[in-house]
Order: structure tokens, then sequence, then C-alpha cells
């Protein structure tokens, strides 16, 4: 022992000397000189280990590369050491450090260090550079808060999480070398603020695999927009991050617009099940009704019968002396009152039996009602995952895709074939299943995981060095995943299997390894009797299993072999293989010994085609199917998502699926093949029992004598029983004067309120049901009623009924209100209980204890208290760069943990974030100090109105989905709000001044609502996005209330009555808003645009007109000025509302005609110079001489061409005297620049009042074609071509006073003698010689 430490210390003191041979030291002055050294460095040596530096108390700096160094050591005695590099030796982990306090910077690349750990002390740290070493996971670096550059290249890293979050000094990161395959990855990254040197794709190393991806640049400057290089090159440019930033905006709005287009379906979808189920529920709820109004008369007439009872025994009690001194036949006689008790209990029988008739019918009810949830839950799941299948296409910036497949794809046929060749029949025997049905297949495209297949492909292919491809194409298959029965595929784990890839899972059985399978018994057995066996447990039907889904994975099995019988699959007990099968006829799972199954497979495999078995027969298919265990995850990937059906013995027929026979015609309810027939028949046995009930006169108006009789009293202060079941009567005058009353029964009348049913302060019981009541409002003072039937009305704002009978019917012990469509009607038993403390019985329900204080506790849920603001609150500053289209408050209450700070002074202050969605709020309210709130979520609650957000000014986001809005007044005061969503609500109207001070707001969903006017949108300059799809807009006057909006780029007006009422809608709007680039849900085509300019380019309409005069009221017009304005055509229709208009200028515009005008009656006066007309009408021509946008325009009836074309026979009008007169009121006409070339095709002459016509200005040669003008005054024919005068150009101008004939080519001037009234001769600038005048 002597000797070995002897030996180490002379080892020692030759590492000692070296070192300080290496850095120009004496080794026998070491302990004089070494307590003066700063900084020692050594390379390439061959080091051993760390010895010696007890010499050196005041080292700063060490220095060691090159060493064979396994573990540092003897730094304890280097206090003030603040650099140390330890690179390219043998160190296998972090130890040795702890005393090092004030290291500043840390080299320890190139070893072989597998985790970062024991640097908590090292709060000092602002430097480590651990690159190329094999460490697998970030860790250990929370304490270092002053970190600033990081190198982990070169390592085994695949996931960076939350690591780094503590760290938000670094500066510098370098994970470049590693595995990092994901975006979501990257976008941790976005909350280190001061990042600026991002490297994941150093030249020095491998690329992540995430640096292959598509749009990875994009990705990475738009979640980190600080950076200044990125993979060594230089991105500070401005230019640069606007481009990514456009981009991923881009992506966020197209993705935004698909997942609204599927809520969109959903919804259609969901509205058709509702329309079902009403049809199923009409017939249940009219053998209610009936049954109730029989019920109702039987009730009224057994209280008839016992009050006479009654009233007859007090007759005979008060004069029971006279009594006895009656004749025998005076006296009443045993058979009438037997007679009496007879019917009495016949009455009792009958009631009985309907009773037992609405229970029946109302079972019905339950079960439409239970089918139409399970398949709303179905349609809601599918859409969910639909939604989710686009969140992870935009998360991962489209490097994951899912294509819905149809039977025209190739892809889809091949995916079902291989299902139904893994299907055998015999196999599902046992529980009843015959064959299976397609729904849905769906392609999963993930570049991710490709890459790392094929990569590993190749390396296994290269390896092997295999010649003949077949080798490896055998290696390759299609197997179905075999998921755990008792975690069924849900779609949270089916998300992660297809963005992430399958990991080695453990099974019960210690088998280690992806599972999979080539049969779809092996796959699916287990899980349906797992069902069955959950089924029976809670006393459900055992068919629960009938829906499935599969994922299909393209699988590598590379070198493979048999499991051993017992042994637990794992990679250790079978090294030398990629893969182990264990066939069926040996796994647990097969018990069987033969199959006769043989599926009759379609000849052309379709979705809706059912693989089913008809006939067994021997088959070997177990000897084909078996399990599959793969050890490398990476070389399974899922290529398919499968939903499918089972087919089973028992034919299960959806009640939803075919309704005929379960809602039937009225004249077909009681033939045989009606499934209801039978009950129908015992509905009308009951209905025939005795007694029969004779119909009385029904009661259209209450006045004091009916009341009277109705109730057999004499004076009002008599009646305590009041029933007026069954009349028509919608109105109760002066019924408060009855205050005695303590019983009042309306059921089956016409009431719509009951606002005259007030001050009764004896009344108990009230009877409501079967009306039309839509409010309680005007209800009062009924302090002393315990029992209230509502049911069967139109309630709907539950929140407002419940306080009309909180604060008027406060005693109220039972009450109904079944039977009525509320908004949110999942919500309203608690409320009611909650509100209503001495309720005791609700829709005919005992209240439970567990009830009411579930209810107490529900009504204190529904209040902004300080607990639920410190739950549903964050303090985020800044704004995470997430691609997520969730309101921006759900995504930071999830993620952040950045909660309220209840001991810091001020706290409501440092609130930004609020999500309090599903909280059944009735109002929002204790947000006064609320000052900082950015962004608010108040989605799915009662709100009836937005009001308490006064005090936040500073509100960029609002979400208020899922409510009962009326109004939207409450954020008129938000000025910085930016996003707005109240999709499902019910608003009607948009104010005026709600959006003109919302001058940020680029994003607006209102979605489903009952908006008729887009009037209040006009000022919403900065809106891009739109979405007001499902409203009640009708009139395409409203698009005119957007054409001022230059930013909107995406529209969704889907599902609006102008949709379908407007002709060619669509291309009305692209037309009016020029910017759209999608409208409701489709992307704007350049084709759409051109066709849009061609339709409606240039088209004086009346829409345009009221979009100018802001009303529509033409009457009162009087001139119409419409010039420079690019106007092609006309089309003021209907003509009769323009009568009023004597003056029209449209000049300056692009009119080859008079198009519409020539319908307007009035017209006196009419400008059109600088256009090009040609003619007054439009001049027809051959189909094959049309041009494309003449083309279009003979389509539209309303374009204005072809309404008053002339016949064929008569195509040159202004030669043909015999045409009818038009436009008889114009009396002045300009068409100077017109460039208008003959008179004669102009049909000028048709005018026949024309006093003044001006043409100067164009290219007329010859005058001529005026013959019609006879009361012509003035013509203005300067600057045109006219060289001569013929004979006949003025022959019958006969009124003509002034002529203007300047700058033309007359050379000599005669055939002026018809002008005999003539006064004013222009003739400047011609060619007339003086002597030829």
């Amino acid at each position: 022992m002597i000797q070995t430490d002897t030996q180490n210390q002379v080892a020692s003191d030759e590492i000692v000397k070296e070192l300080c041979t290496c850095n120009g030291l004496s080794y026998e002055r070491i302990e004089q000189e070494g307590s003066s050294v700063k900084s020692l460095e050594m390379f390439f040596s061959s080091y051993p280990k760390i010895v010696g530096l007890s010499y050196f108390p005041s080292l700063t700096r060490l220095t060691l590369v090159r060493q064979n160094i396994q573990e540092i050591s003897d730094l304890e005695n280097c206090p003030l050491l603040k650099e140390l590099w330890v690179a390219e030796c043998c160190l296998t982990k972090i130890d040795g450090l702890e005393k090092c306090v004030l290291l500043q910077k840390l080299y320890l690349y190139c070893n072989m260090i597998s985790s970062i750990g024991n640097l908590e002390k090292l709060t000092k740290l602002e430097v480590i550079w651990l690159n190329g070493n094999q460490i697998k996971e970030i860790e250990g670096l929370n304490t270092l808060q002053k970190l600033k550059d990081l190198n982990l290249a070169g390592n085994l890293i695949s996931k960076i999480g939350c690591r780094l979050n503590s760290s938000r000094k670094i500066e510098k990161l370098n994970l470049s070398g590693n595995q990092i395959s994901s975006f979501k990855e990257i976008t941790n990254l976005a909350r280190l603020p001061h990042l600026t040197d991002l490297c994941l794709n150093d030249p020095q190393y491998d690329p992540n695999p995430v640096c292959l991806l598509r749009n990875y640049t994009t990705h990475v400057l738009y979640h980190i927009p600080q950076l200044q290089r990125l993979d060594t090159y230089e991105v500070s440019s401005k230019e640069i991050k606007e481009l990514a930033e456009t981009t991923v905006m881009k992506k966020v709005m197209y993705y935004n617009m698909r997942i609204k287009n599927t809520h969109r379906q959903l919804n259609e979808e969901l509205e058709k099940l509702k329309e079902r189920k009403s049809k199923l529920q009409r017939l249940p709820e009219d053998r209610i009704k009936h049954f109730s109004c029989n019920i109702k008369h039987l009730e009224r007439e057994l209280e008839e019968l016992q009050a006479s009872g009654k009233k007859k025994a007090s007759k005979s009690v008060s004069s029971q002396d006279f009594e006895c001194e009656k004749s025998d036949g005076e006296a009443e006689t045993p058979d009438e009152d037997q007679e009496k008790n007879s019917l009495e209990q016949q009455i009792l029988h009958k009631l009985d039996s309907l009773k037992r008739r609405i229970n029946f019918w109302n079972k019905k009810l339950e079960e439409i009602e239970a089918v139409y949830q399970v398949e709303v839950k179905k349609k809601k799941k599918n859409s969910n995952l639909a939604v989710q299948f686009l969140l992870t296409e935009l998360e991962t910036v489209g490097n994951v895709r899912f294509e819905e497949g149809s039977p025209t794809d190739a892809w889809f046929n091949s995916c079902y074939e291989l299902i139904l060749s893994r299907f055998c029949a015999w196999d599902f025997k046992a529980y009843g299943i015959t064959g299976l049905k397609v729904k849905r297949v769906i392609r999963v495209h993930n570049r991710i995981l490709r890459l790392k297949f094929e990569d590993k492909f190749q390396r296994f292919v290269d390896r092997e060095d295999l010649t003949e491809s077949m080798n490896y194409r055998k290696m390759l298959d299609s197997l179905f995943y075999i998921s755990p029965p008792e975690t069924s595929l849900k779609k949270k784990q089916l998300i992660q299997i297809l963005e992430e890839g399958f990991q080695e899972t453990k099974t019960s059985r210690g088998d280690e390894a992806v599972l999979l399978t080539n049969s779809l018994s092996i796959c699916e057995c287990p899980r349906i009797e797992y069902l069955q066996k959950q089924a029976r447990s809670r006393g459900e039907p055992d068919d629960v299993f009938r829906h499935g889904k599969l994922i299909i994975s393209k699988v590598f099995l590379g070198h493979s072999t048999q499991a051993h019988e017992t042994d637990p699959v794992t990679h250790s007990s079978y090294p030398a293989v990629n893969s182990v099968f264990r066939p069926c006829r040996s796994s647990q799972n097969c018990t069987r010994t033969s199959c006769s199954g043989i599926l009759d497979q379609p000849e052309k495999p379709k979705s809706s085609e059912i693989c089913s078995s008809l006939s067994f027969k021997n088959c070997n298919c177990n000897l084909r199917e078996c399990e599959w265990f793969l050890f490398d995850h990476e070389l399974v990937l899922p290529e398919y998502v499968v939903e499918f059906e089972y087919i089973t013995l028992v034919k299960v027929e959806p009640l939803f699926s075919s309704l005929s026979n379960v809602i039937g015609e009225e004249g077909k309810r009681y033939s045989a093949g009606f499934v209801l027939s039978r009950d129908l028949q015992r509905d009308e046995e009951v209905l025939n029992m005795e007694p029969a009930i004779k119909p009385r006169p029904k009661i259209v108006c209450l006045d004091e004598k009916t009341v009277l009789a109705v109730a057999k009293a004499n004076i009002y202060s008599q009646i305590m029983v009041l029933n007026l079941h069954g009349n028509r009567l919608s109105k109760l005058r002066d019924i408060s004067k009855l205050t005695g009353l303590r019983k009042l029964i309306l059921s089956f009348n016409a009431f719509t309120c009951l606002d005259d049913v007030y001050h009764l302060p004896n009344l108990e019981y009230f009877d409501a049901s079967h009306n039309h009541v839509i409010t309680l409002e005007g209800i009062r003072g009924l302090n002393k009623l315990k029992y209230l039937d509502l049911s069967w009305n139109q309630l709907k704002k539950a929140g407002e009924e419940i306080s009309v009978l909180r604060k008027h019917t406060p005693a109220v012990l039972s009450l109904d209100i079944r039977h009525n469509p509320w908004h949110k009607p999942a919500s309203v038993r608690l409320r009611v209980i909650g509100q209503l403390k001495a309720l005791t019985h609700l829709d005919g329900i005992l209240i439970t204890e567990d009830e009411a204080a579930a209810a107490v506790q529900f009504m204190a849920d529904s209040k902004i208290t300080q607990v639920s603001l410190v739950e549903h609150s964050r303090t985020d500053q800044e704004k995470l760069r997430v691609l997520s289209i969730l309101p921006y408050a759900k995504i930071l209450n999830q993620i952040s943990k950045n909660r309220v700070d209840l001991f810091q002074n001020n706290w409501f202050s440092m609130i930004t974030v609020l999500d309090l969605d599903g909280q059944h709020l009735c109002k929002i309210s204790s947000l006064e100090k609320l000052e900082n709130l950015r962004w608010a979520s108040f989605s799915n609650n009662n709100l009836t109105k937005i009001d308490g957000l006064e005090c936040c000014r500073n509100l960029e986001e609002l979400t208020v989905d899922g409510n009962c809005i009326t109004n939207l007044e409450g954020i008129s005061k938000l000025s910085k709000l930016k996003r707005l969503s109240a999709n499902n609500n019910h608003l009607t109207i948009l104010d005026r001044n709600v959006f003109d001070n919302l001058s940020h707001l680029h994003y607006l969903s209102l979605e489903n609502n009952r908006i008729t006017s887009l009037v209040g949108l006009q000022k919403a300059y900065t809106l891009i996005e739109l979405y007001i799809s499902n409203n009640y807009v009708s009139s395409n006057q409203e698009i005119y209330q957007l054409k001022g909006l230059n930013n909107l780029l995406i529209l969704d007006m889907y599902g609006n009555l102008i949709v379908w009422k407007q002709e060619n809608y669509r291309l009305f709007v692209i037309f009016h808003i020029p910017s759209l680039k999608a409208l409701d849900g489709t992307a704007v085509e350049p084709t759409e645009v051109e066709n849009a300019k061609d339709l409606f380019g240039g088209k004086l309409n009346a829409d345009m007109v009221a979009e100018r005069l802001g009303h529509s009221n033409f009457s009162k017009m009087q001139e119409l000025n419409w010039t420079a304005s690019m106007i092609r055509v006309v089309d003021l229709v209907p003509a009769e509302q323009f009568k009023n208009i004597t003056n029209v200028n449209l000049q300056n515009n692009n009119l080859t005609s008079f198009s519409g005008l020539v319908l307007l009656p009035n017209i006196r006066v009419l400008c059109l110079n600088y256009n090009h007309i040609e003619s007054i009408f439009p001049r027809p021509k051959p189909s094959s001489h049309l041009t494309n946008r003449q083309l279009l325009y003979q389509k539209v009836s309303s374009s204005g061409y072809g309404q008053q074309g002339v016949s064929s026979s008569n195509k040159d009008a202004g030669l043909n005297e015999s045409l009818p007169p038009i436009m008889e009121s114009l009396e002045v006409l300009h068409l100077g620049y017109n460039g208008i070339t003959s008179l004669a095709l102009l049909q000028i002459s048709r005018l026949k009042n024309l006093k003044f016509l001006f043409l100067q200005g164009n290219e007329i040669c010859q005058i001529e074609a005026l013959d019609g003008l006879h009361l012509l005054q003035e013509l203005v024919l300067d600057h045109n071509k006219v060289k001569t005068i013929h004979e006949n150009s003025f022959a019958k101008l006969s009124s003509l006073v002034a002529l203007h004939l300047e700058e033309n080519r007359l050379r000599e001037l005669n055939n002026l003698h018809p002008l005999g009234k003539l006064q004013k001769l222009f003739l400047g600038l011609n060619r007339i010689q003086v002597g030829q005048i």
C-alpha cells in the first residue's frame, strides 16, 4: 500500500512537472511562484488526471485539451477559477466543480458525457459548451439564470421542452447535430427573449431533422423574431422578418378558414339531426298534448262532480228536518248515488289509463332524445377530430397533412382491399359479426416520420449491401397497430401517434416493442371483449363495439424471427433481429384450430358496401395471422386511419336513418306496416273509454258574466277556483278583481303573455301549460303561489324568467317548465333551483339535498369572485407566437405558469389574461381594477350583454362565443381591440357607433347570430377577416356597407339569405370588394375576378344609387349625376321608381348606347359627352362575333343588353322612319366627343321632341337621318369631318334656329334653303371661299 502511494505521488509529480514545462514555469520554484499564476494550459499531452492545482490557488483560467482525463478533480484548490476547458478528453460525467462557485465559462466539448448535472451551485456561469458528447436530455440548468452562451451541438437531444425556460438570458444557442424533429420543440425557444444567435444546422454538424422540413426558416423567424443570426447566416433584415410574419399569418388565416368550414359542416349536420328529431318527436308530442287535454277535461268534470256532491251534502245537513218530511218521490234514490259513484270511478279509471299512455309516449320522447344525443356526440367527435387534424397541420406548418379519401382514389381502394383481405368472418362469429363496412379512410402525410423511416431504411440497405431489390422489398408490409383494449384509440393518443410516431410499449406479458398485426381479429377481438364486459357491468347493450378505428402502418420488418413460446419479447432477448413475430396458432389471442369464413368481396370496393360472410367453408386464415413486434419505432410509419362499422346478425336500424316507419303520414299511421300502429290503436281504445266527454263551447273573450258562469258563482268574492281550460283566450281582463281566487287553470288556450295575472294575494295553484307564452314579464304579487305549471310554452330566456319568479312568486314549491325552447337548457334546472329557494319539486321531480347543494355551488361559481379571478388569470406581458386559432386567453391559460401573486401590492393591475369560459356567468362584473387586461374570453356562459369591461381599455382580444348576447354596445370604448369573436349569440343588429372607435380591429367573427344588416361596419376600415356566416343578411345592398374596407382579405357570408337570393352572388361580392382573397371558405381565383369585372364592372344600377344616397327611396330624385365612373351599362329597374328624374349627366364614362336610360320616362336633359356612343340601342351581333364580355352579358337578363333590341329585319333603325318614337320627354341631348361616325346608325330621329342636339367633336362625315326631329331648334356639329351638305340633310328641320358647323371640311355652302327660321349660322375654320357663300 505504501509502495502504491509512493508510485502515485511520483506519477503526480511528473504530471505537475509537465504542466510547469508547458506553461514556462519552474517546477523547483513552484511553491514560491505558483500562488501568482492566473492561467494554465496543456494541449495534446495525454495528461491522465488533474493534479497539483494546490500550488495555484489564484488560478482563474485552466485549459486542458486532448488529454486522457476521465474525471474532473483537484479543483477545490482553485476557488477563484472563472474559466475551465476540459475538452476532447474522456470525461463521462460532470463532477468536481462544486467549489468553483465563481466559474463563468465552462468548456467540456468532445467528451463522453451522457447527462448534464452537478451545476446547480455554479450560478455565475455565462458560457457552457457541451457539444460533441452523448447527452440525450437538456437538464440541470434551472439555477443558471446568467447563462448567455450554450452549445449542445452534436449530441442525442430530441426534445427541448421547457428545460431552458429559467435561463432567459441566453443570447447564443447551438443545438446542431441533434435529433430535434418537431417544430413544436423550436417553438419552446420563443420563451428566450434575448436569444439572437441560433444554430440548428451548423455546417460543422449534421442538420437536425427539423431543418429538412418545409418552411423551417419561416417558422423559426416567426417564432423568434429577435434573431440576428440563424444557422450562421445573417437574418437581421427587416424585410426577412416581415416576409416570415406575412407568410405565417396567411397560413393561420387559411387554417382558421378551413376550421370554420369544418364547424359549419358540423352545424349543418346538427341542424339536420335536429330537424329529424323534431319530426320524430312530432307524433309523441301530439299524443301527449292530446292526452293531456283529455286529462284536463276529465279533471274538470271530476271536480265539478265532486263539488256538486259536496254542495248537496251540505244542503242535506243544514236542512235535515226538512229532508225527513220529504216524500219518497222527492228524496234522492240510492240508484242515483250509485250512478254518481260509478261515473266517478269511470273517470278515475280513464284518468289512470290516459296517464299511463302519457308515460309511454314520454318514454318514446326520452328514447328519441337519447338516440339524438348519441348521434350528436358522434358528429361532434368526428368534427373535433377533423379540427384537430387541421390544427396539427397548422402547428407542423404543413409537414403533417391529412387527406380524406373517396372511392375514386386508387389508394382508397387499395386500403379497402387490404382490410377485406385481413378480415376473417369466422374469427368474429362469436360476437355476431358477419362483415364490416368502411366509413372513412384518411391518408397521413408525415414528412418528419417519412424522412426518418427512409433514412433508417437506406442505412439498412447500405449496411446489408443487398443487390436485388426484391430482397428488401419483401421486408416491407402494411400492418395494423394493436392498442391496449382498456385504453381505446382516443383522439389525443391518435394525434400523438400520427404526429410523433409509435413508441415502444411494454405489454402485460412483458413485451417491449411496437405491437402490430396482420390480422383484424388479433387487433379487434380484445377491444370487443373488453367493451362488452364493460357494457354488461353497466347494464347497457353489448353492441357498443360496432364502430371501430384502425391505424394502418407501413412497416420495414428487416431481419425477423419467430418468438419463443414463453419468453417476453424484448430487444435484449433477440439482439440480432429487427422484428419478431408470433403466429396466431401459438398466440393466446387465438384458441381455435380451424377457421371457416370466406368473404364475398364486391367487384369494386366502395365505402358504402358491406363485407359479409354468406357461407362458411374451411380455410387456413389462422396460419397466416400473427402478431409482430418491431424494436425500432422509426421503422413503423403510420399511413392510414380507417373508421369502420361492423355488420351484425342483429340488424340495427338507426333511428335517424329512416324516418318513414317512425313518423308515418297522418292517413297511414294505423296501417299494419307502421311501426307504432299497435300503440296508436291502444291510444284510441283509451280515448274511447267511458265516460265520453261532451265538448264545450270555446270562450274567446272573457267578461264578468262569463267568469261568473264558469265559476258558478254570483259575485267575484265567492270565486275560489276558476277553470278556463281548453278555450281560445289570449287576455284575462279584470282577473285581479278575484281577490279570493286560490286556483286558476288556463291550460290549452292562446296566451302569449301572462301580464293580466297580478295581485292575486290568495292564489296558490296556477296552471298555464300548453299555451304560447313567450315571457313572464307582468306577473307580480303572487306571494302565496305554491304550484305553477308553465310547461309546453315558448319560454326561452331563462335568466329573465327566473328573475320574475324569484321576485313575484317567492313561496312557490312546485314548478313545471318542461317542453320550453330554453336557451342553454342544460343549465336551466340548476339555475332555477339555485334561485328559487323554497322550491321542493321541479318538473315533477323531487329536489334532493345534494342537488340543492350543487345548485347553490353552481350559483356561487356563476359570479366573478377573487378566487375565480386568481384561478383563471395569468400575468404574461408578452404575447407568445403560437400557431393556433384558439383564443389567446385560452392558450395562455393552458400553457402559462405566470399566475397571480396575491401577496403583491396592486395584484389586480398585473392581470393580462382572463379565461372564464364555461363558468355559467350571467354578467361580467368585478373587473374595474383590471386596467391592464389584454386577452379575455367569456365563452359558453349565460351573458345577455357585454358590460363591465369599460375600465379594461387595454383589451386587445375578446371572445364571447356561445352566450345570449343581443347587442355589442359594451365594446365601443375598447379602442385597442384587435380581435372580437361573438359567435353563437342572439345579435340582430350592428350599431353604427360600436365599431367607429375600434381603429385597430382586424378580426371580427359573428357567426350563427340573427344579424340582418351590415350597416354598422362601414367604418371598420382595419378589418382583415370578417366571418358572418349563418345570419339573416338578405339584401345585396348590404355588400355596399363593406366597400370601404380596403384591407378585407377574408369574408365568410355562407348561410345568409343573400347567398341564394342574389343572382351571381359570388361574383357580385368579388367585384364590389376587390381586396378579397377568400370568400365563403373558398379562395378567390383570378378568373373569378375577371368574370366579376365583366359582369358587374361599369353597371349603374339601383343598388349603386342607393349606396350613394344612403336610402332606396328614389321617387324624390330629380337629377342623376354620375360622371367619370367607368359606367358601361345603365340598369335602373324598375324604371317606375326613377320616374321623377329629369336631368341626367353621365359624361366621361364608357357607355356605347343609351342602355337602360331609354326606359326612364321623364328625362328632359341628357348629357353623354365623352363616352363611346354608337347608337341609342346596342347593336346586336351574331354570336360568332360576340366578345367574351358580350356573351357573358347575354346570359344576364338585367344587363340592359337586348332588352330593347330591334328585329333582324330592321337592323338599320336610323333609316327606317316607321320605328316608334322613344324618350318623348327628351329636349336636350349632349353627345359630344363620342367618336360617332354615322348619324344613321345612331337612330337619333326617334327622339321626336328633341329641341337641342350637341354632336361636337365626333367623326361625322355626312349630315343625315335627322328627318324625325321636327322640333329641333339648335344643332351643334362643330369639330367633325363634314365635307358637303346634301339636299336631304336639313329637309325636314323647319324649326331650326341655330346651326353650328365650325371646324369641319366644308368647301361650299348650299342646300340650306329648308331652314326658313334659321337665325344663327356658325361656319368658322372651314375651307369655304368667300365668293362661294
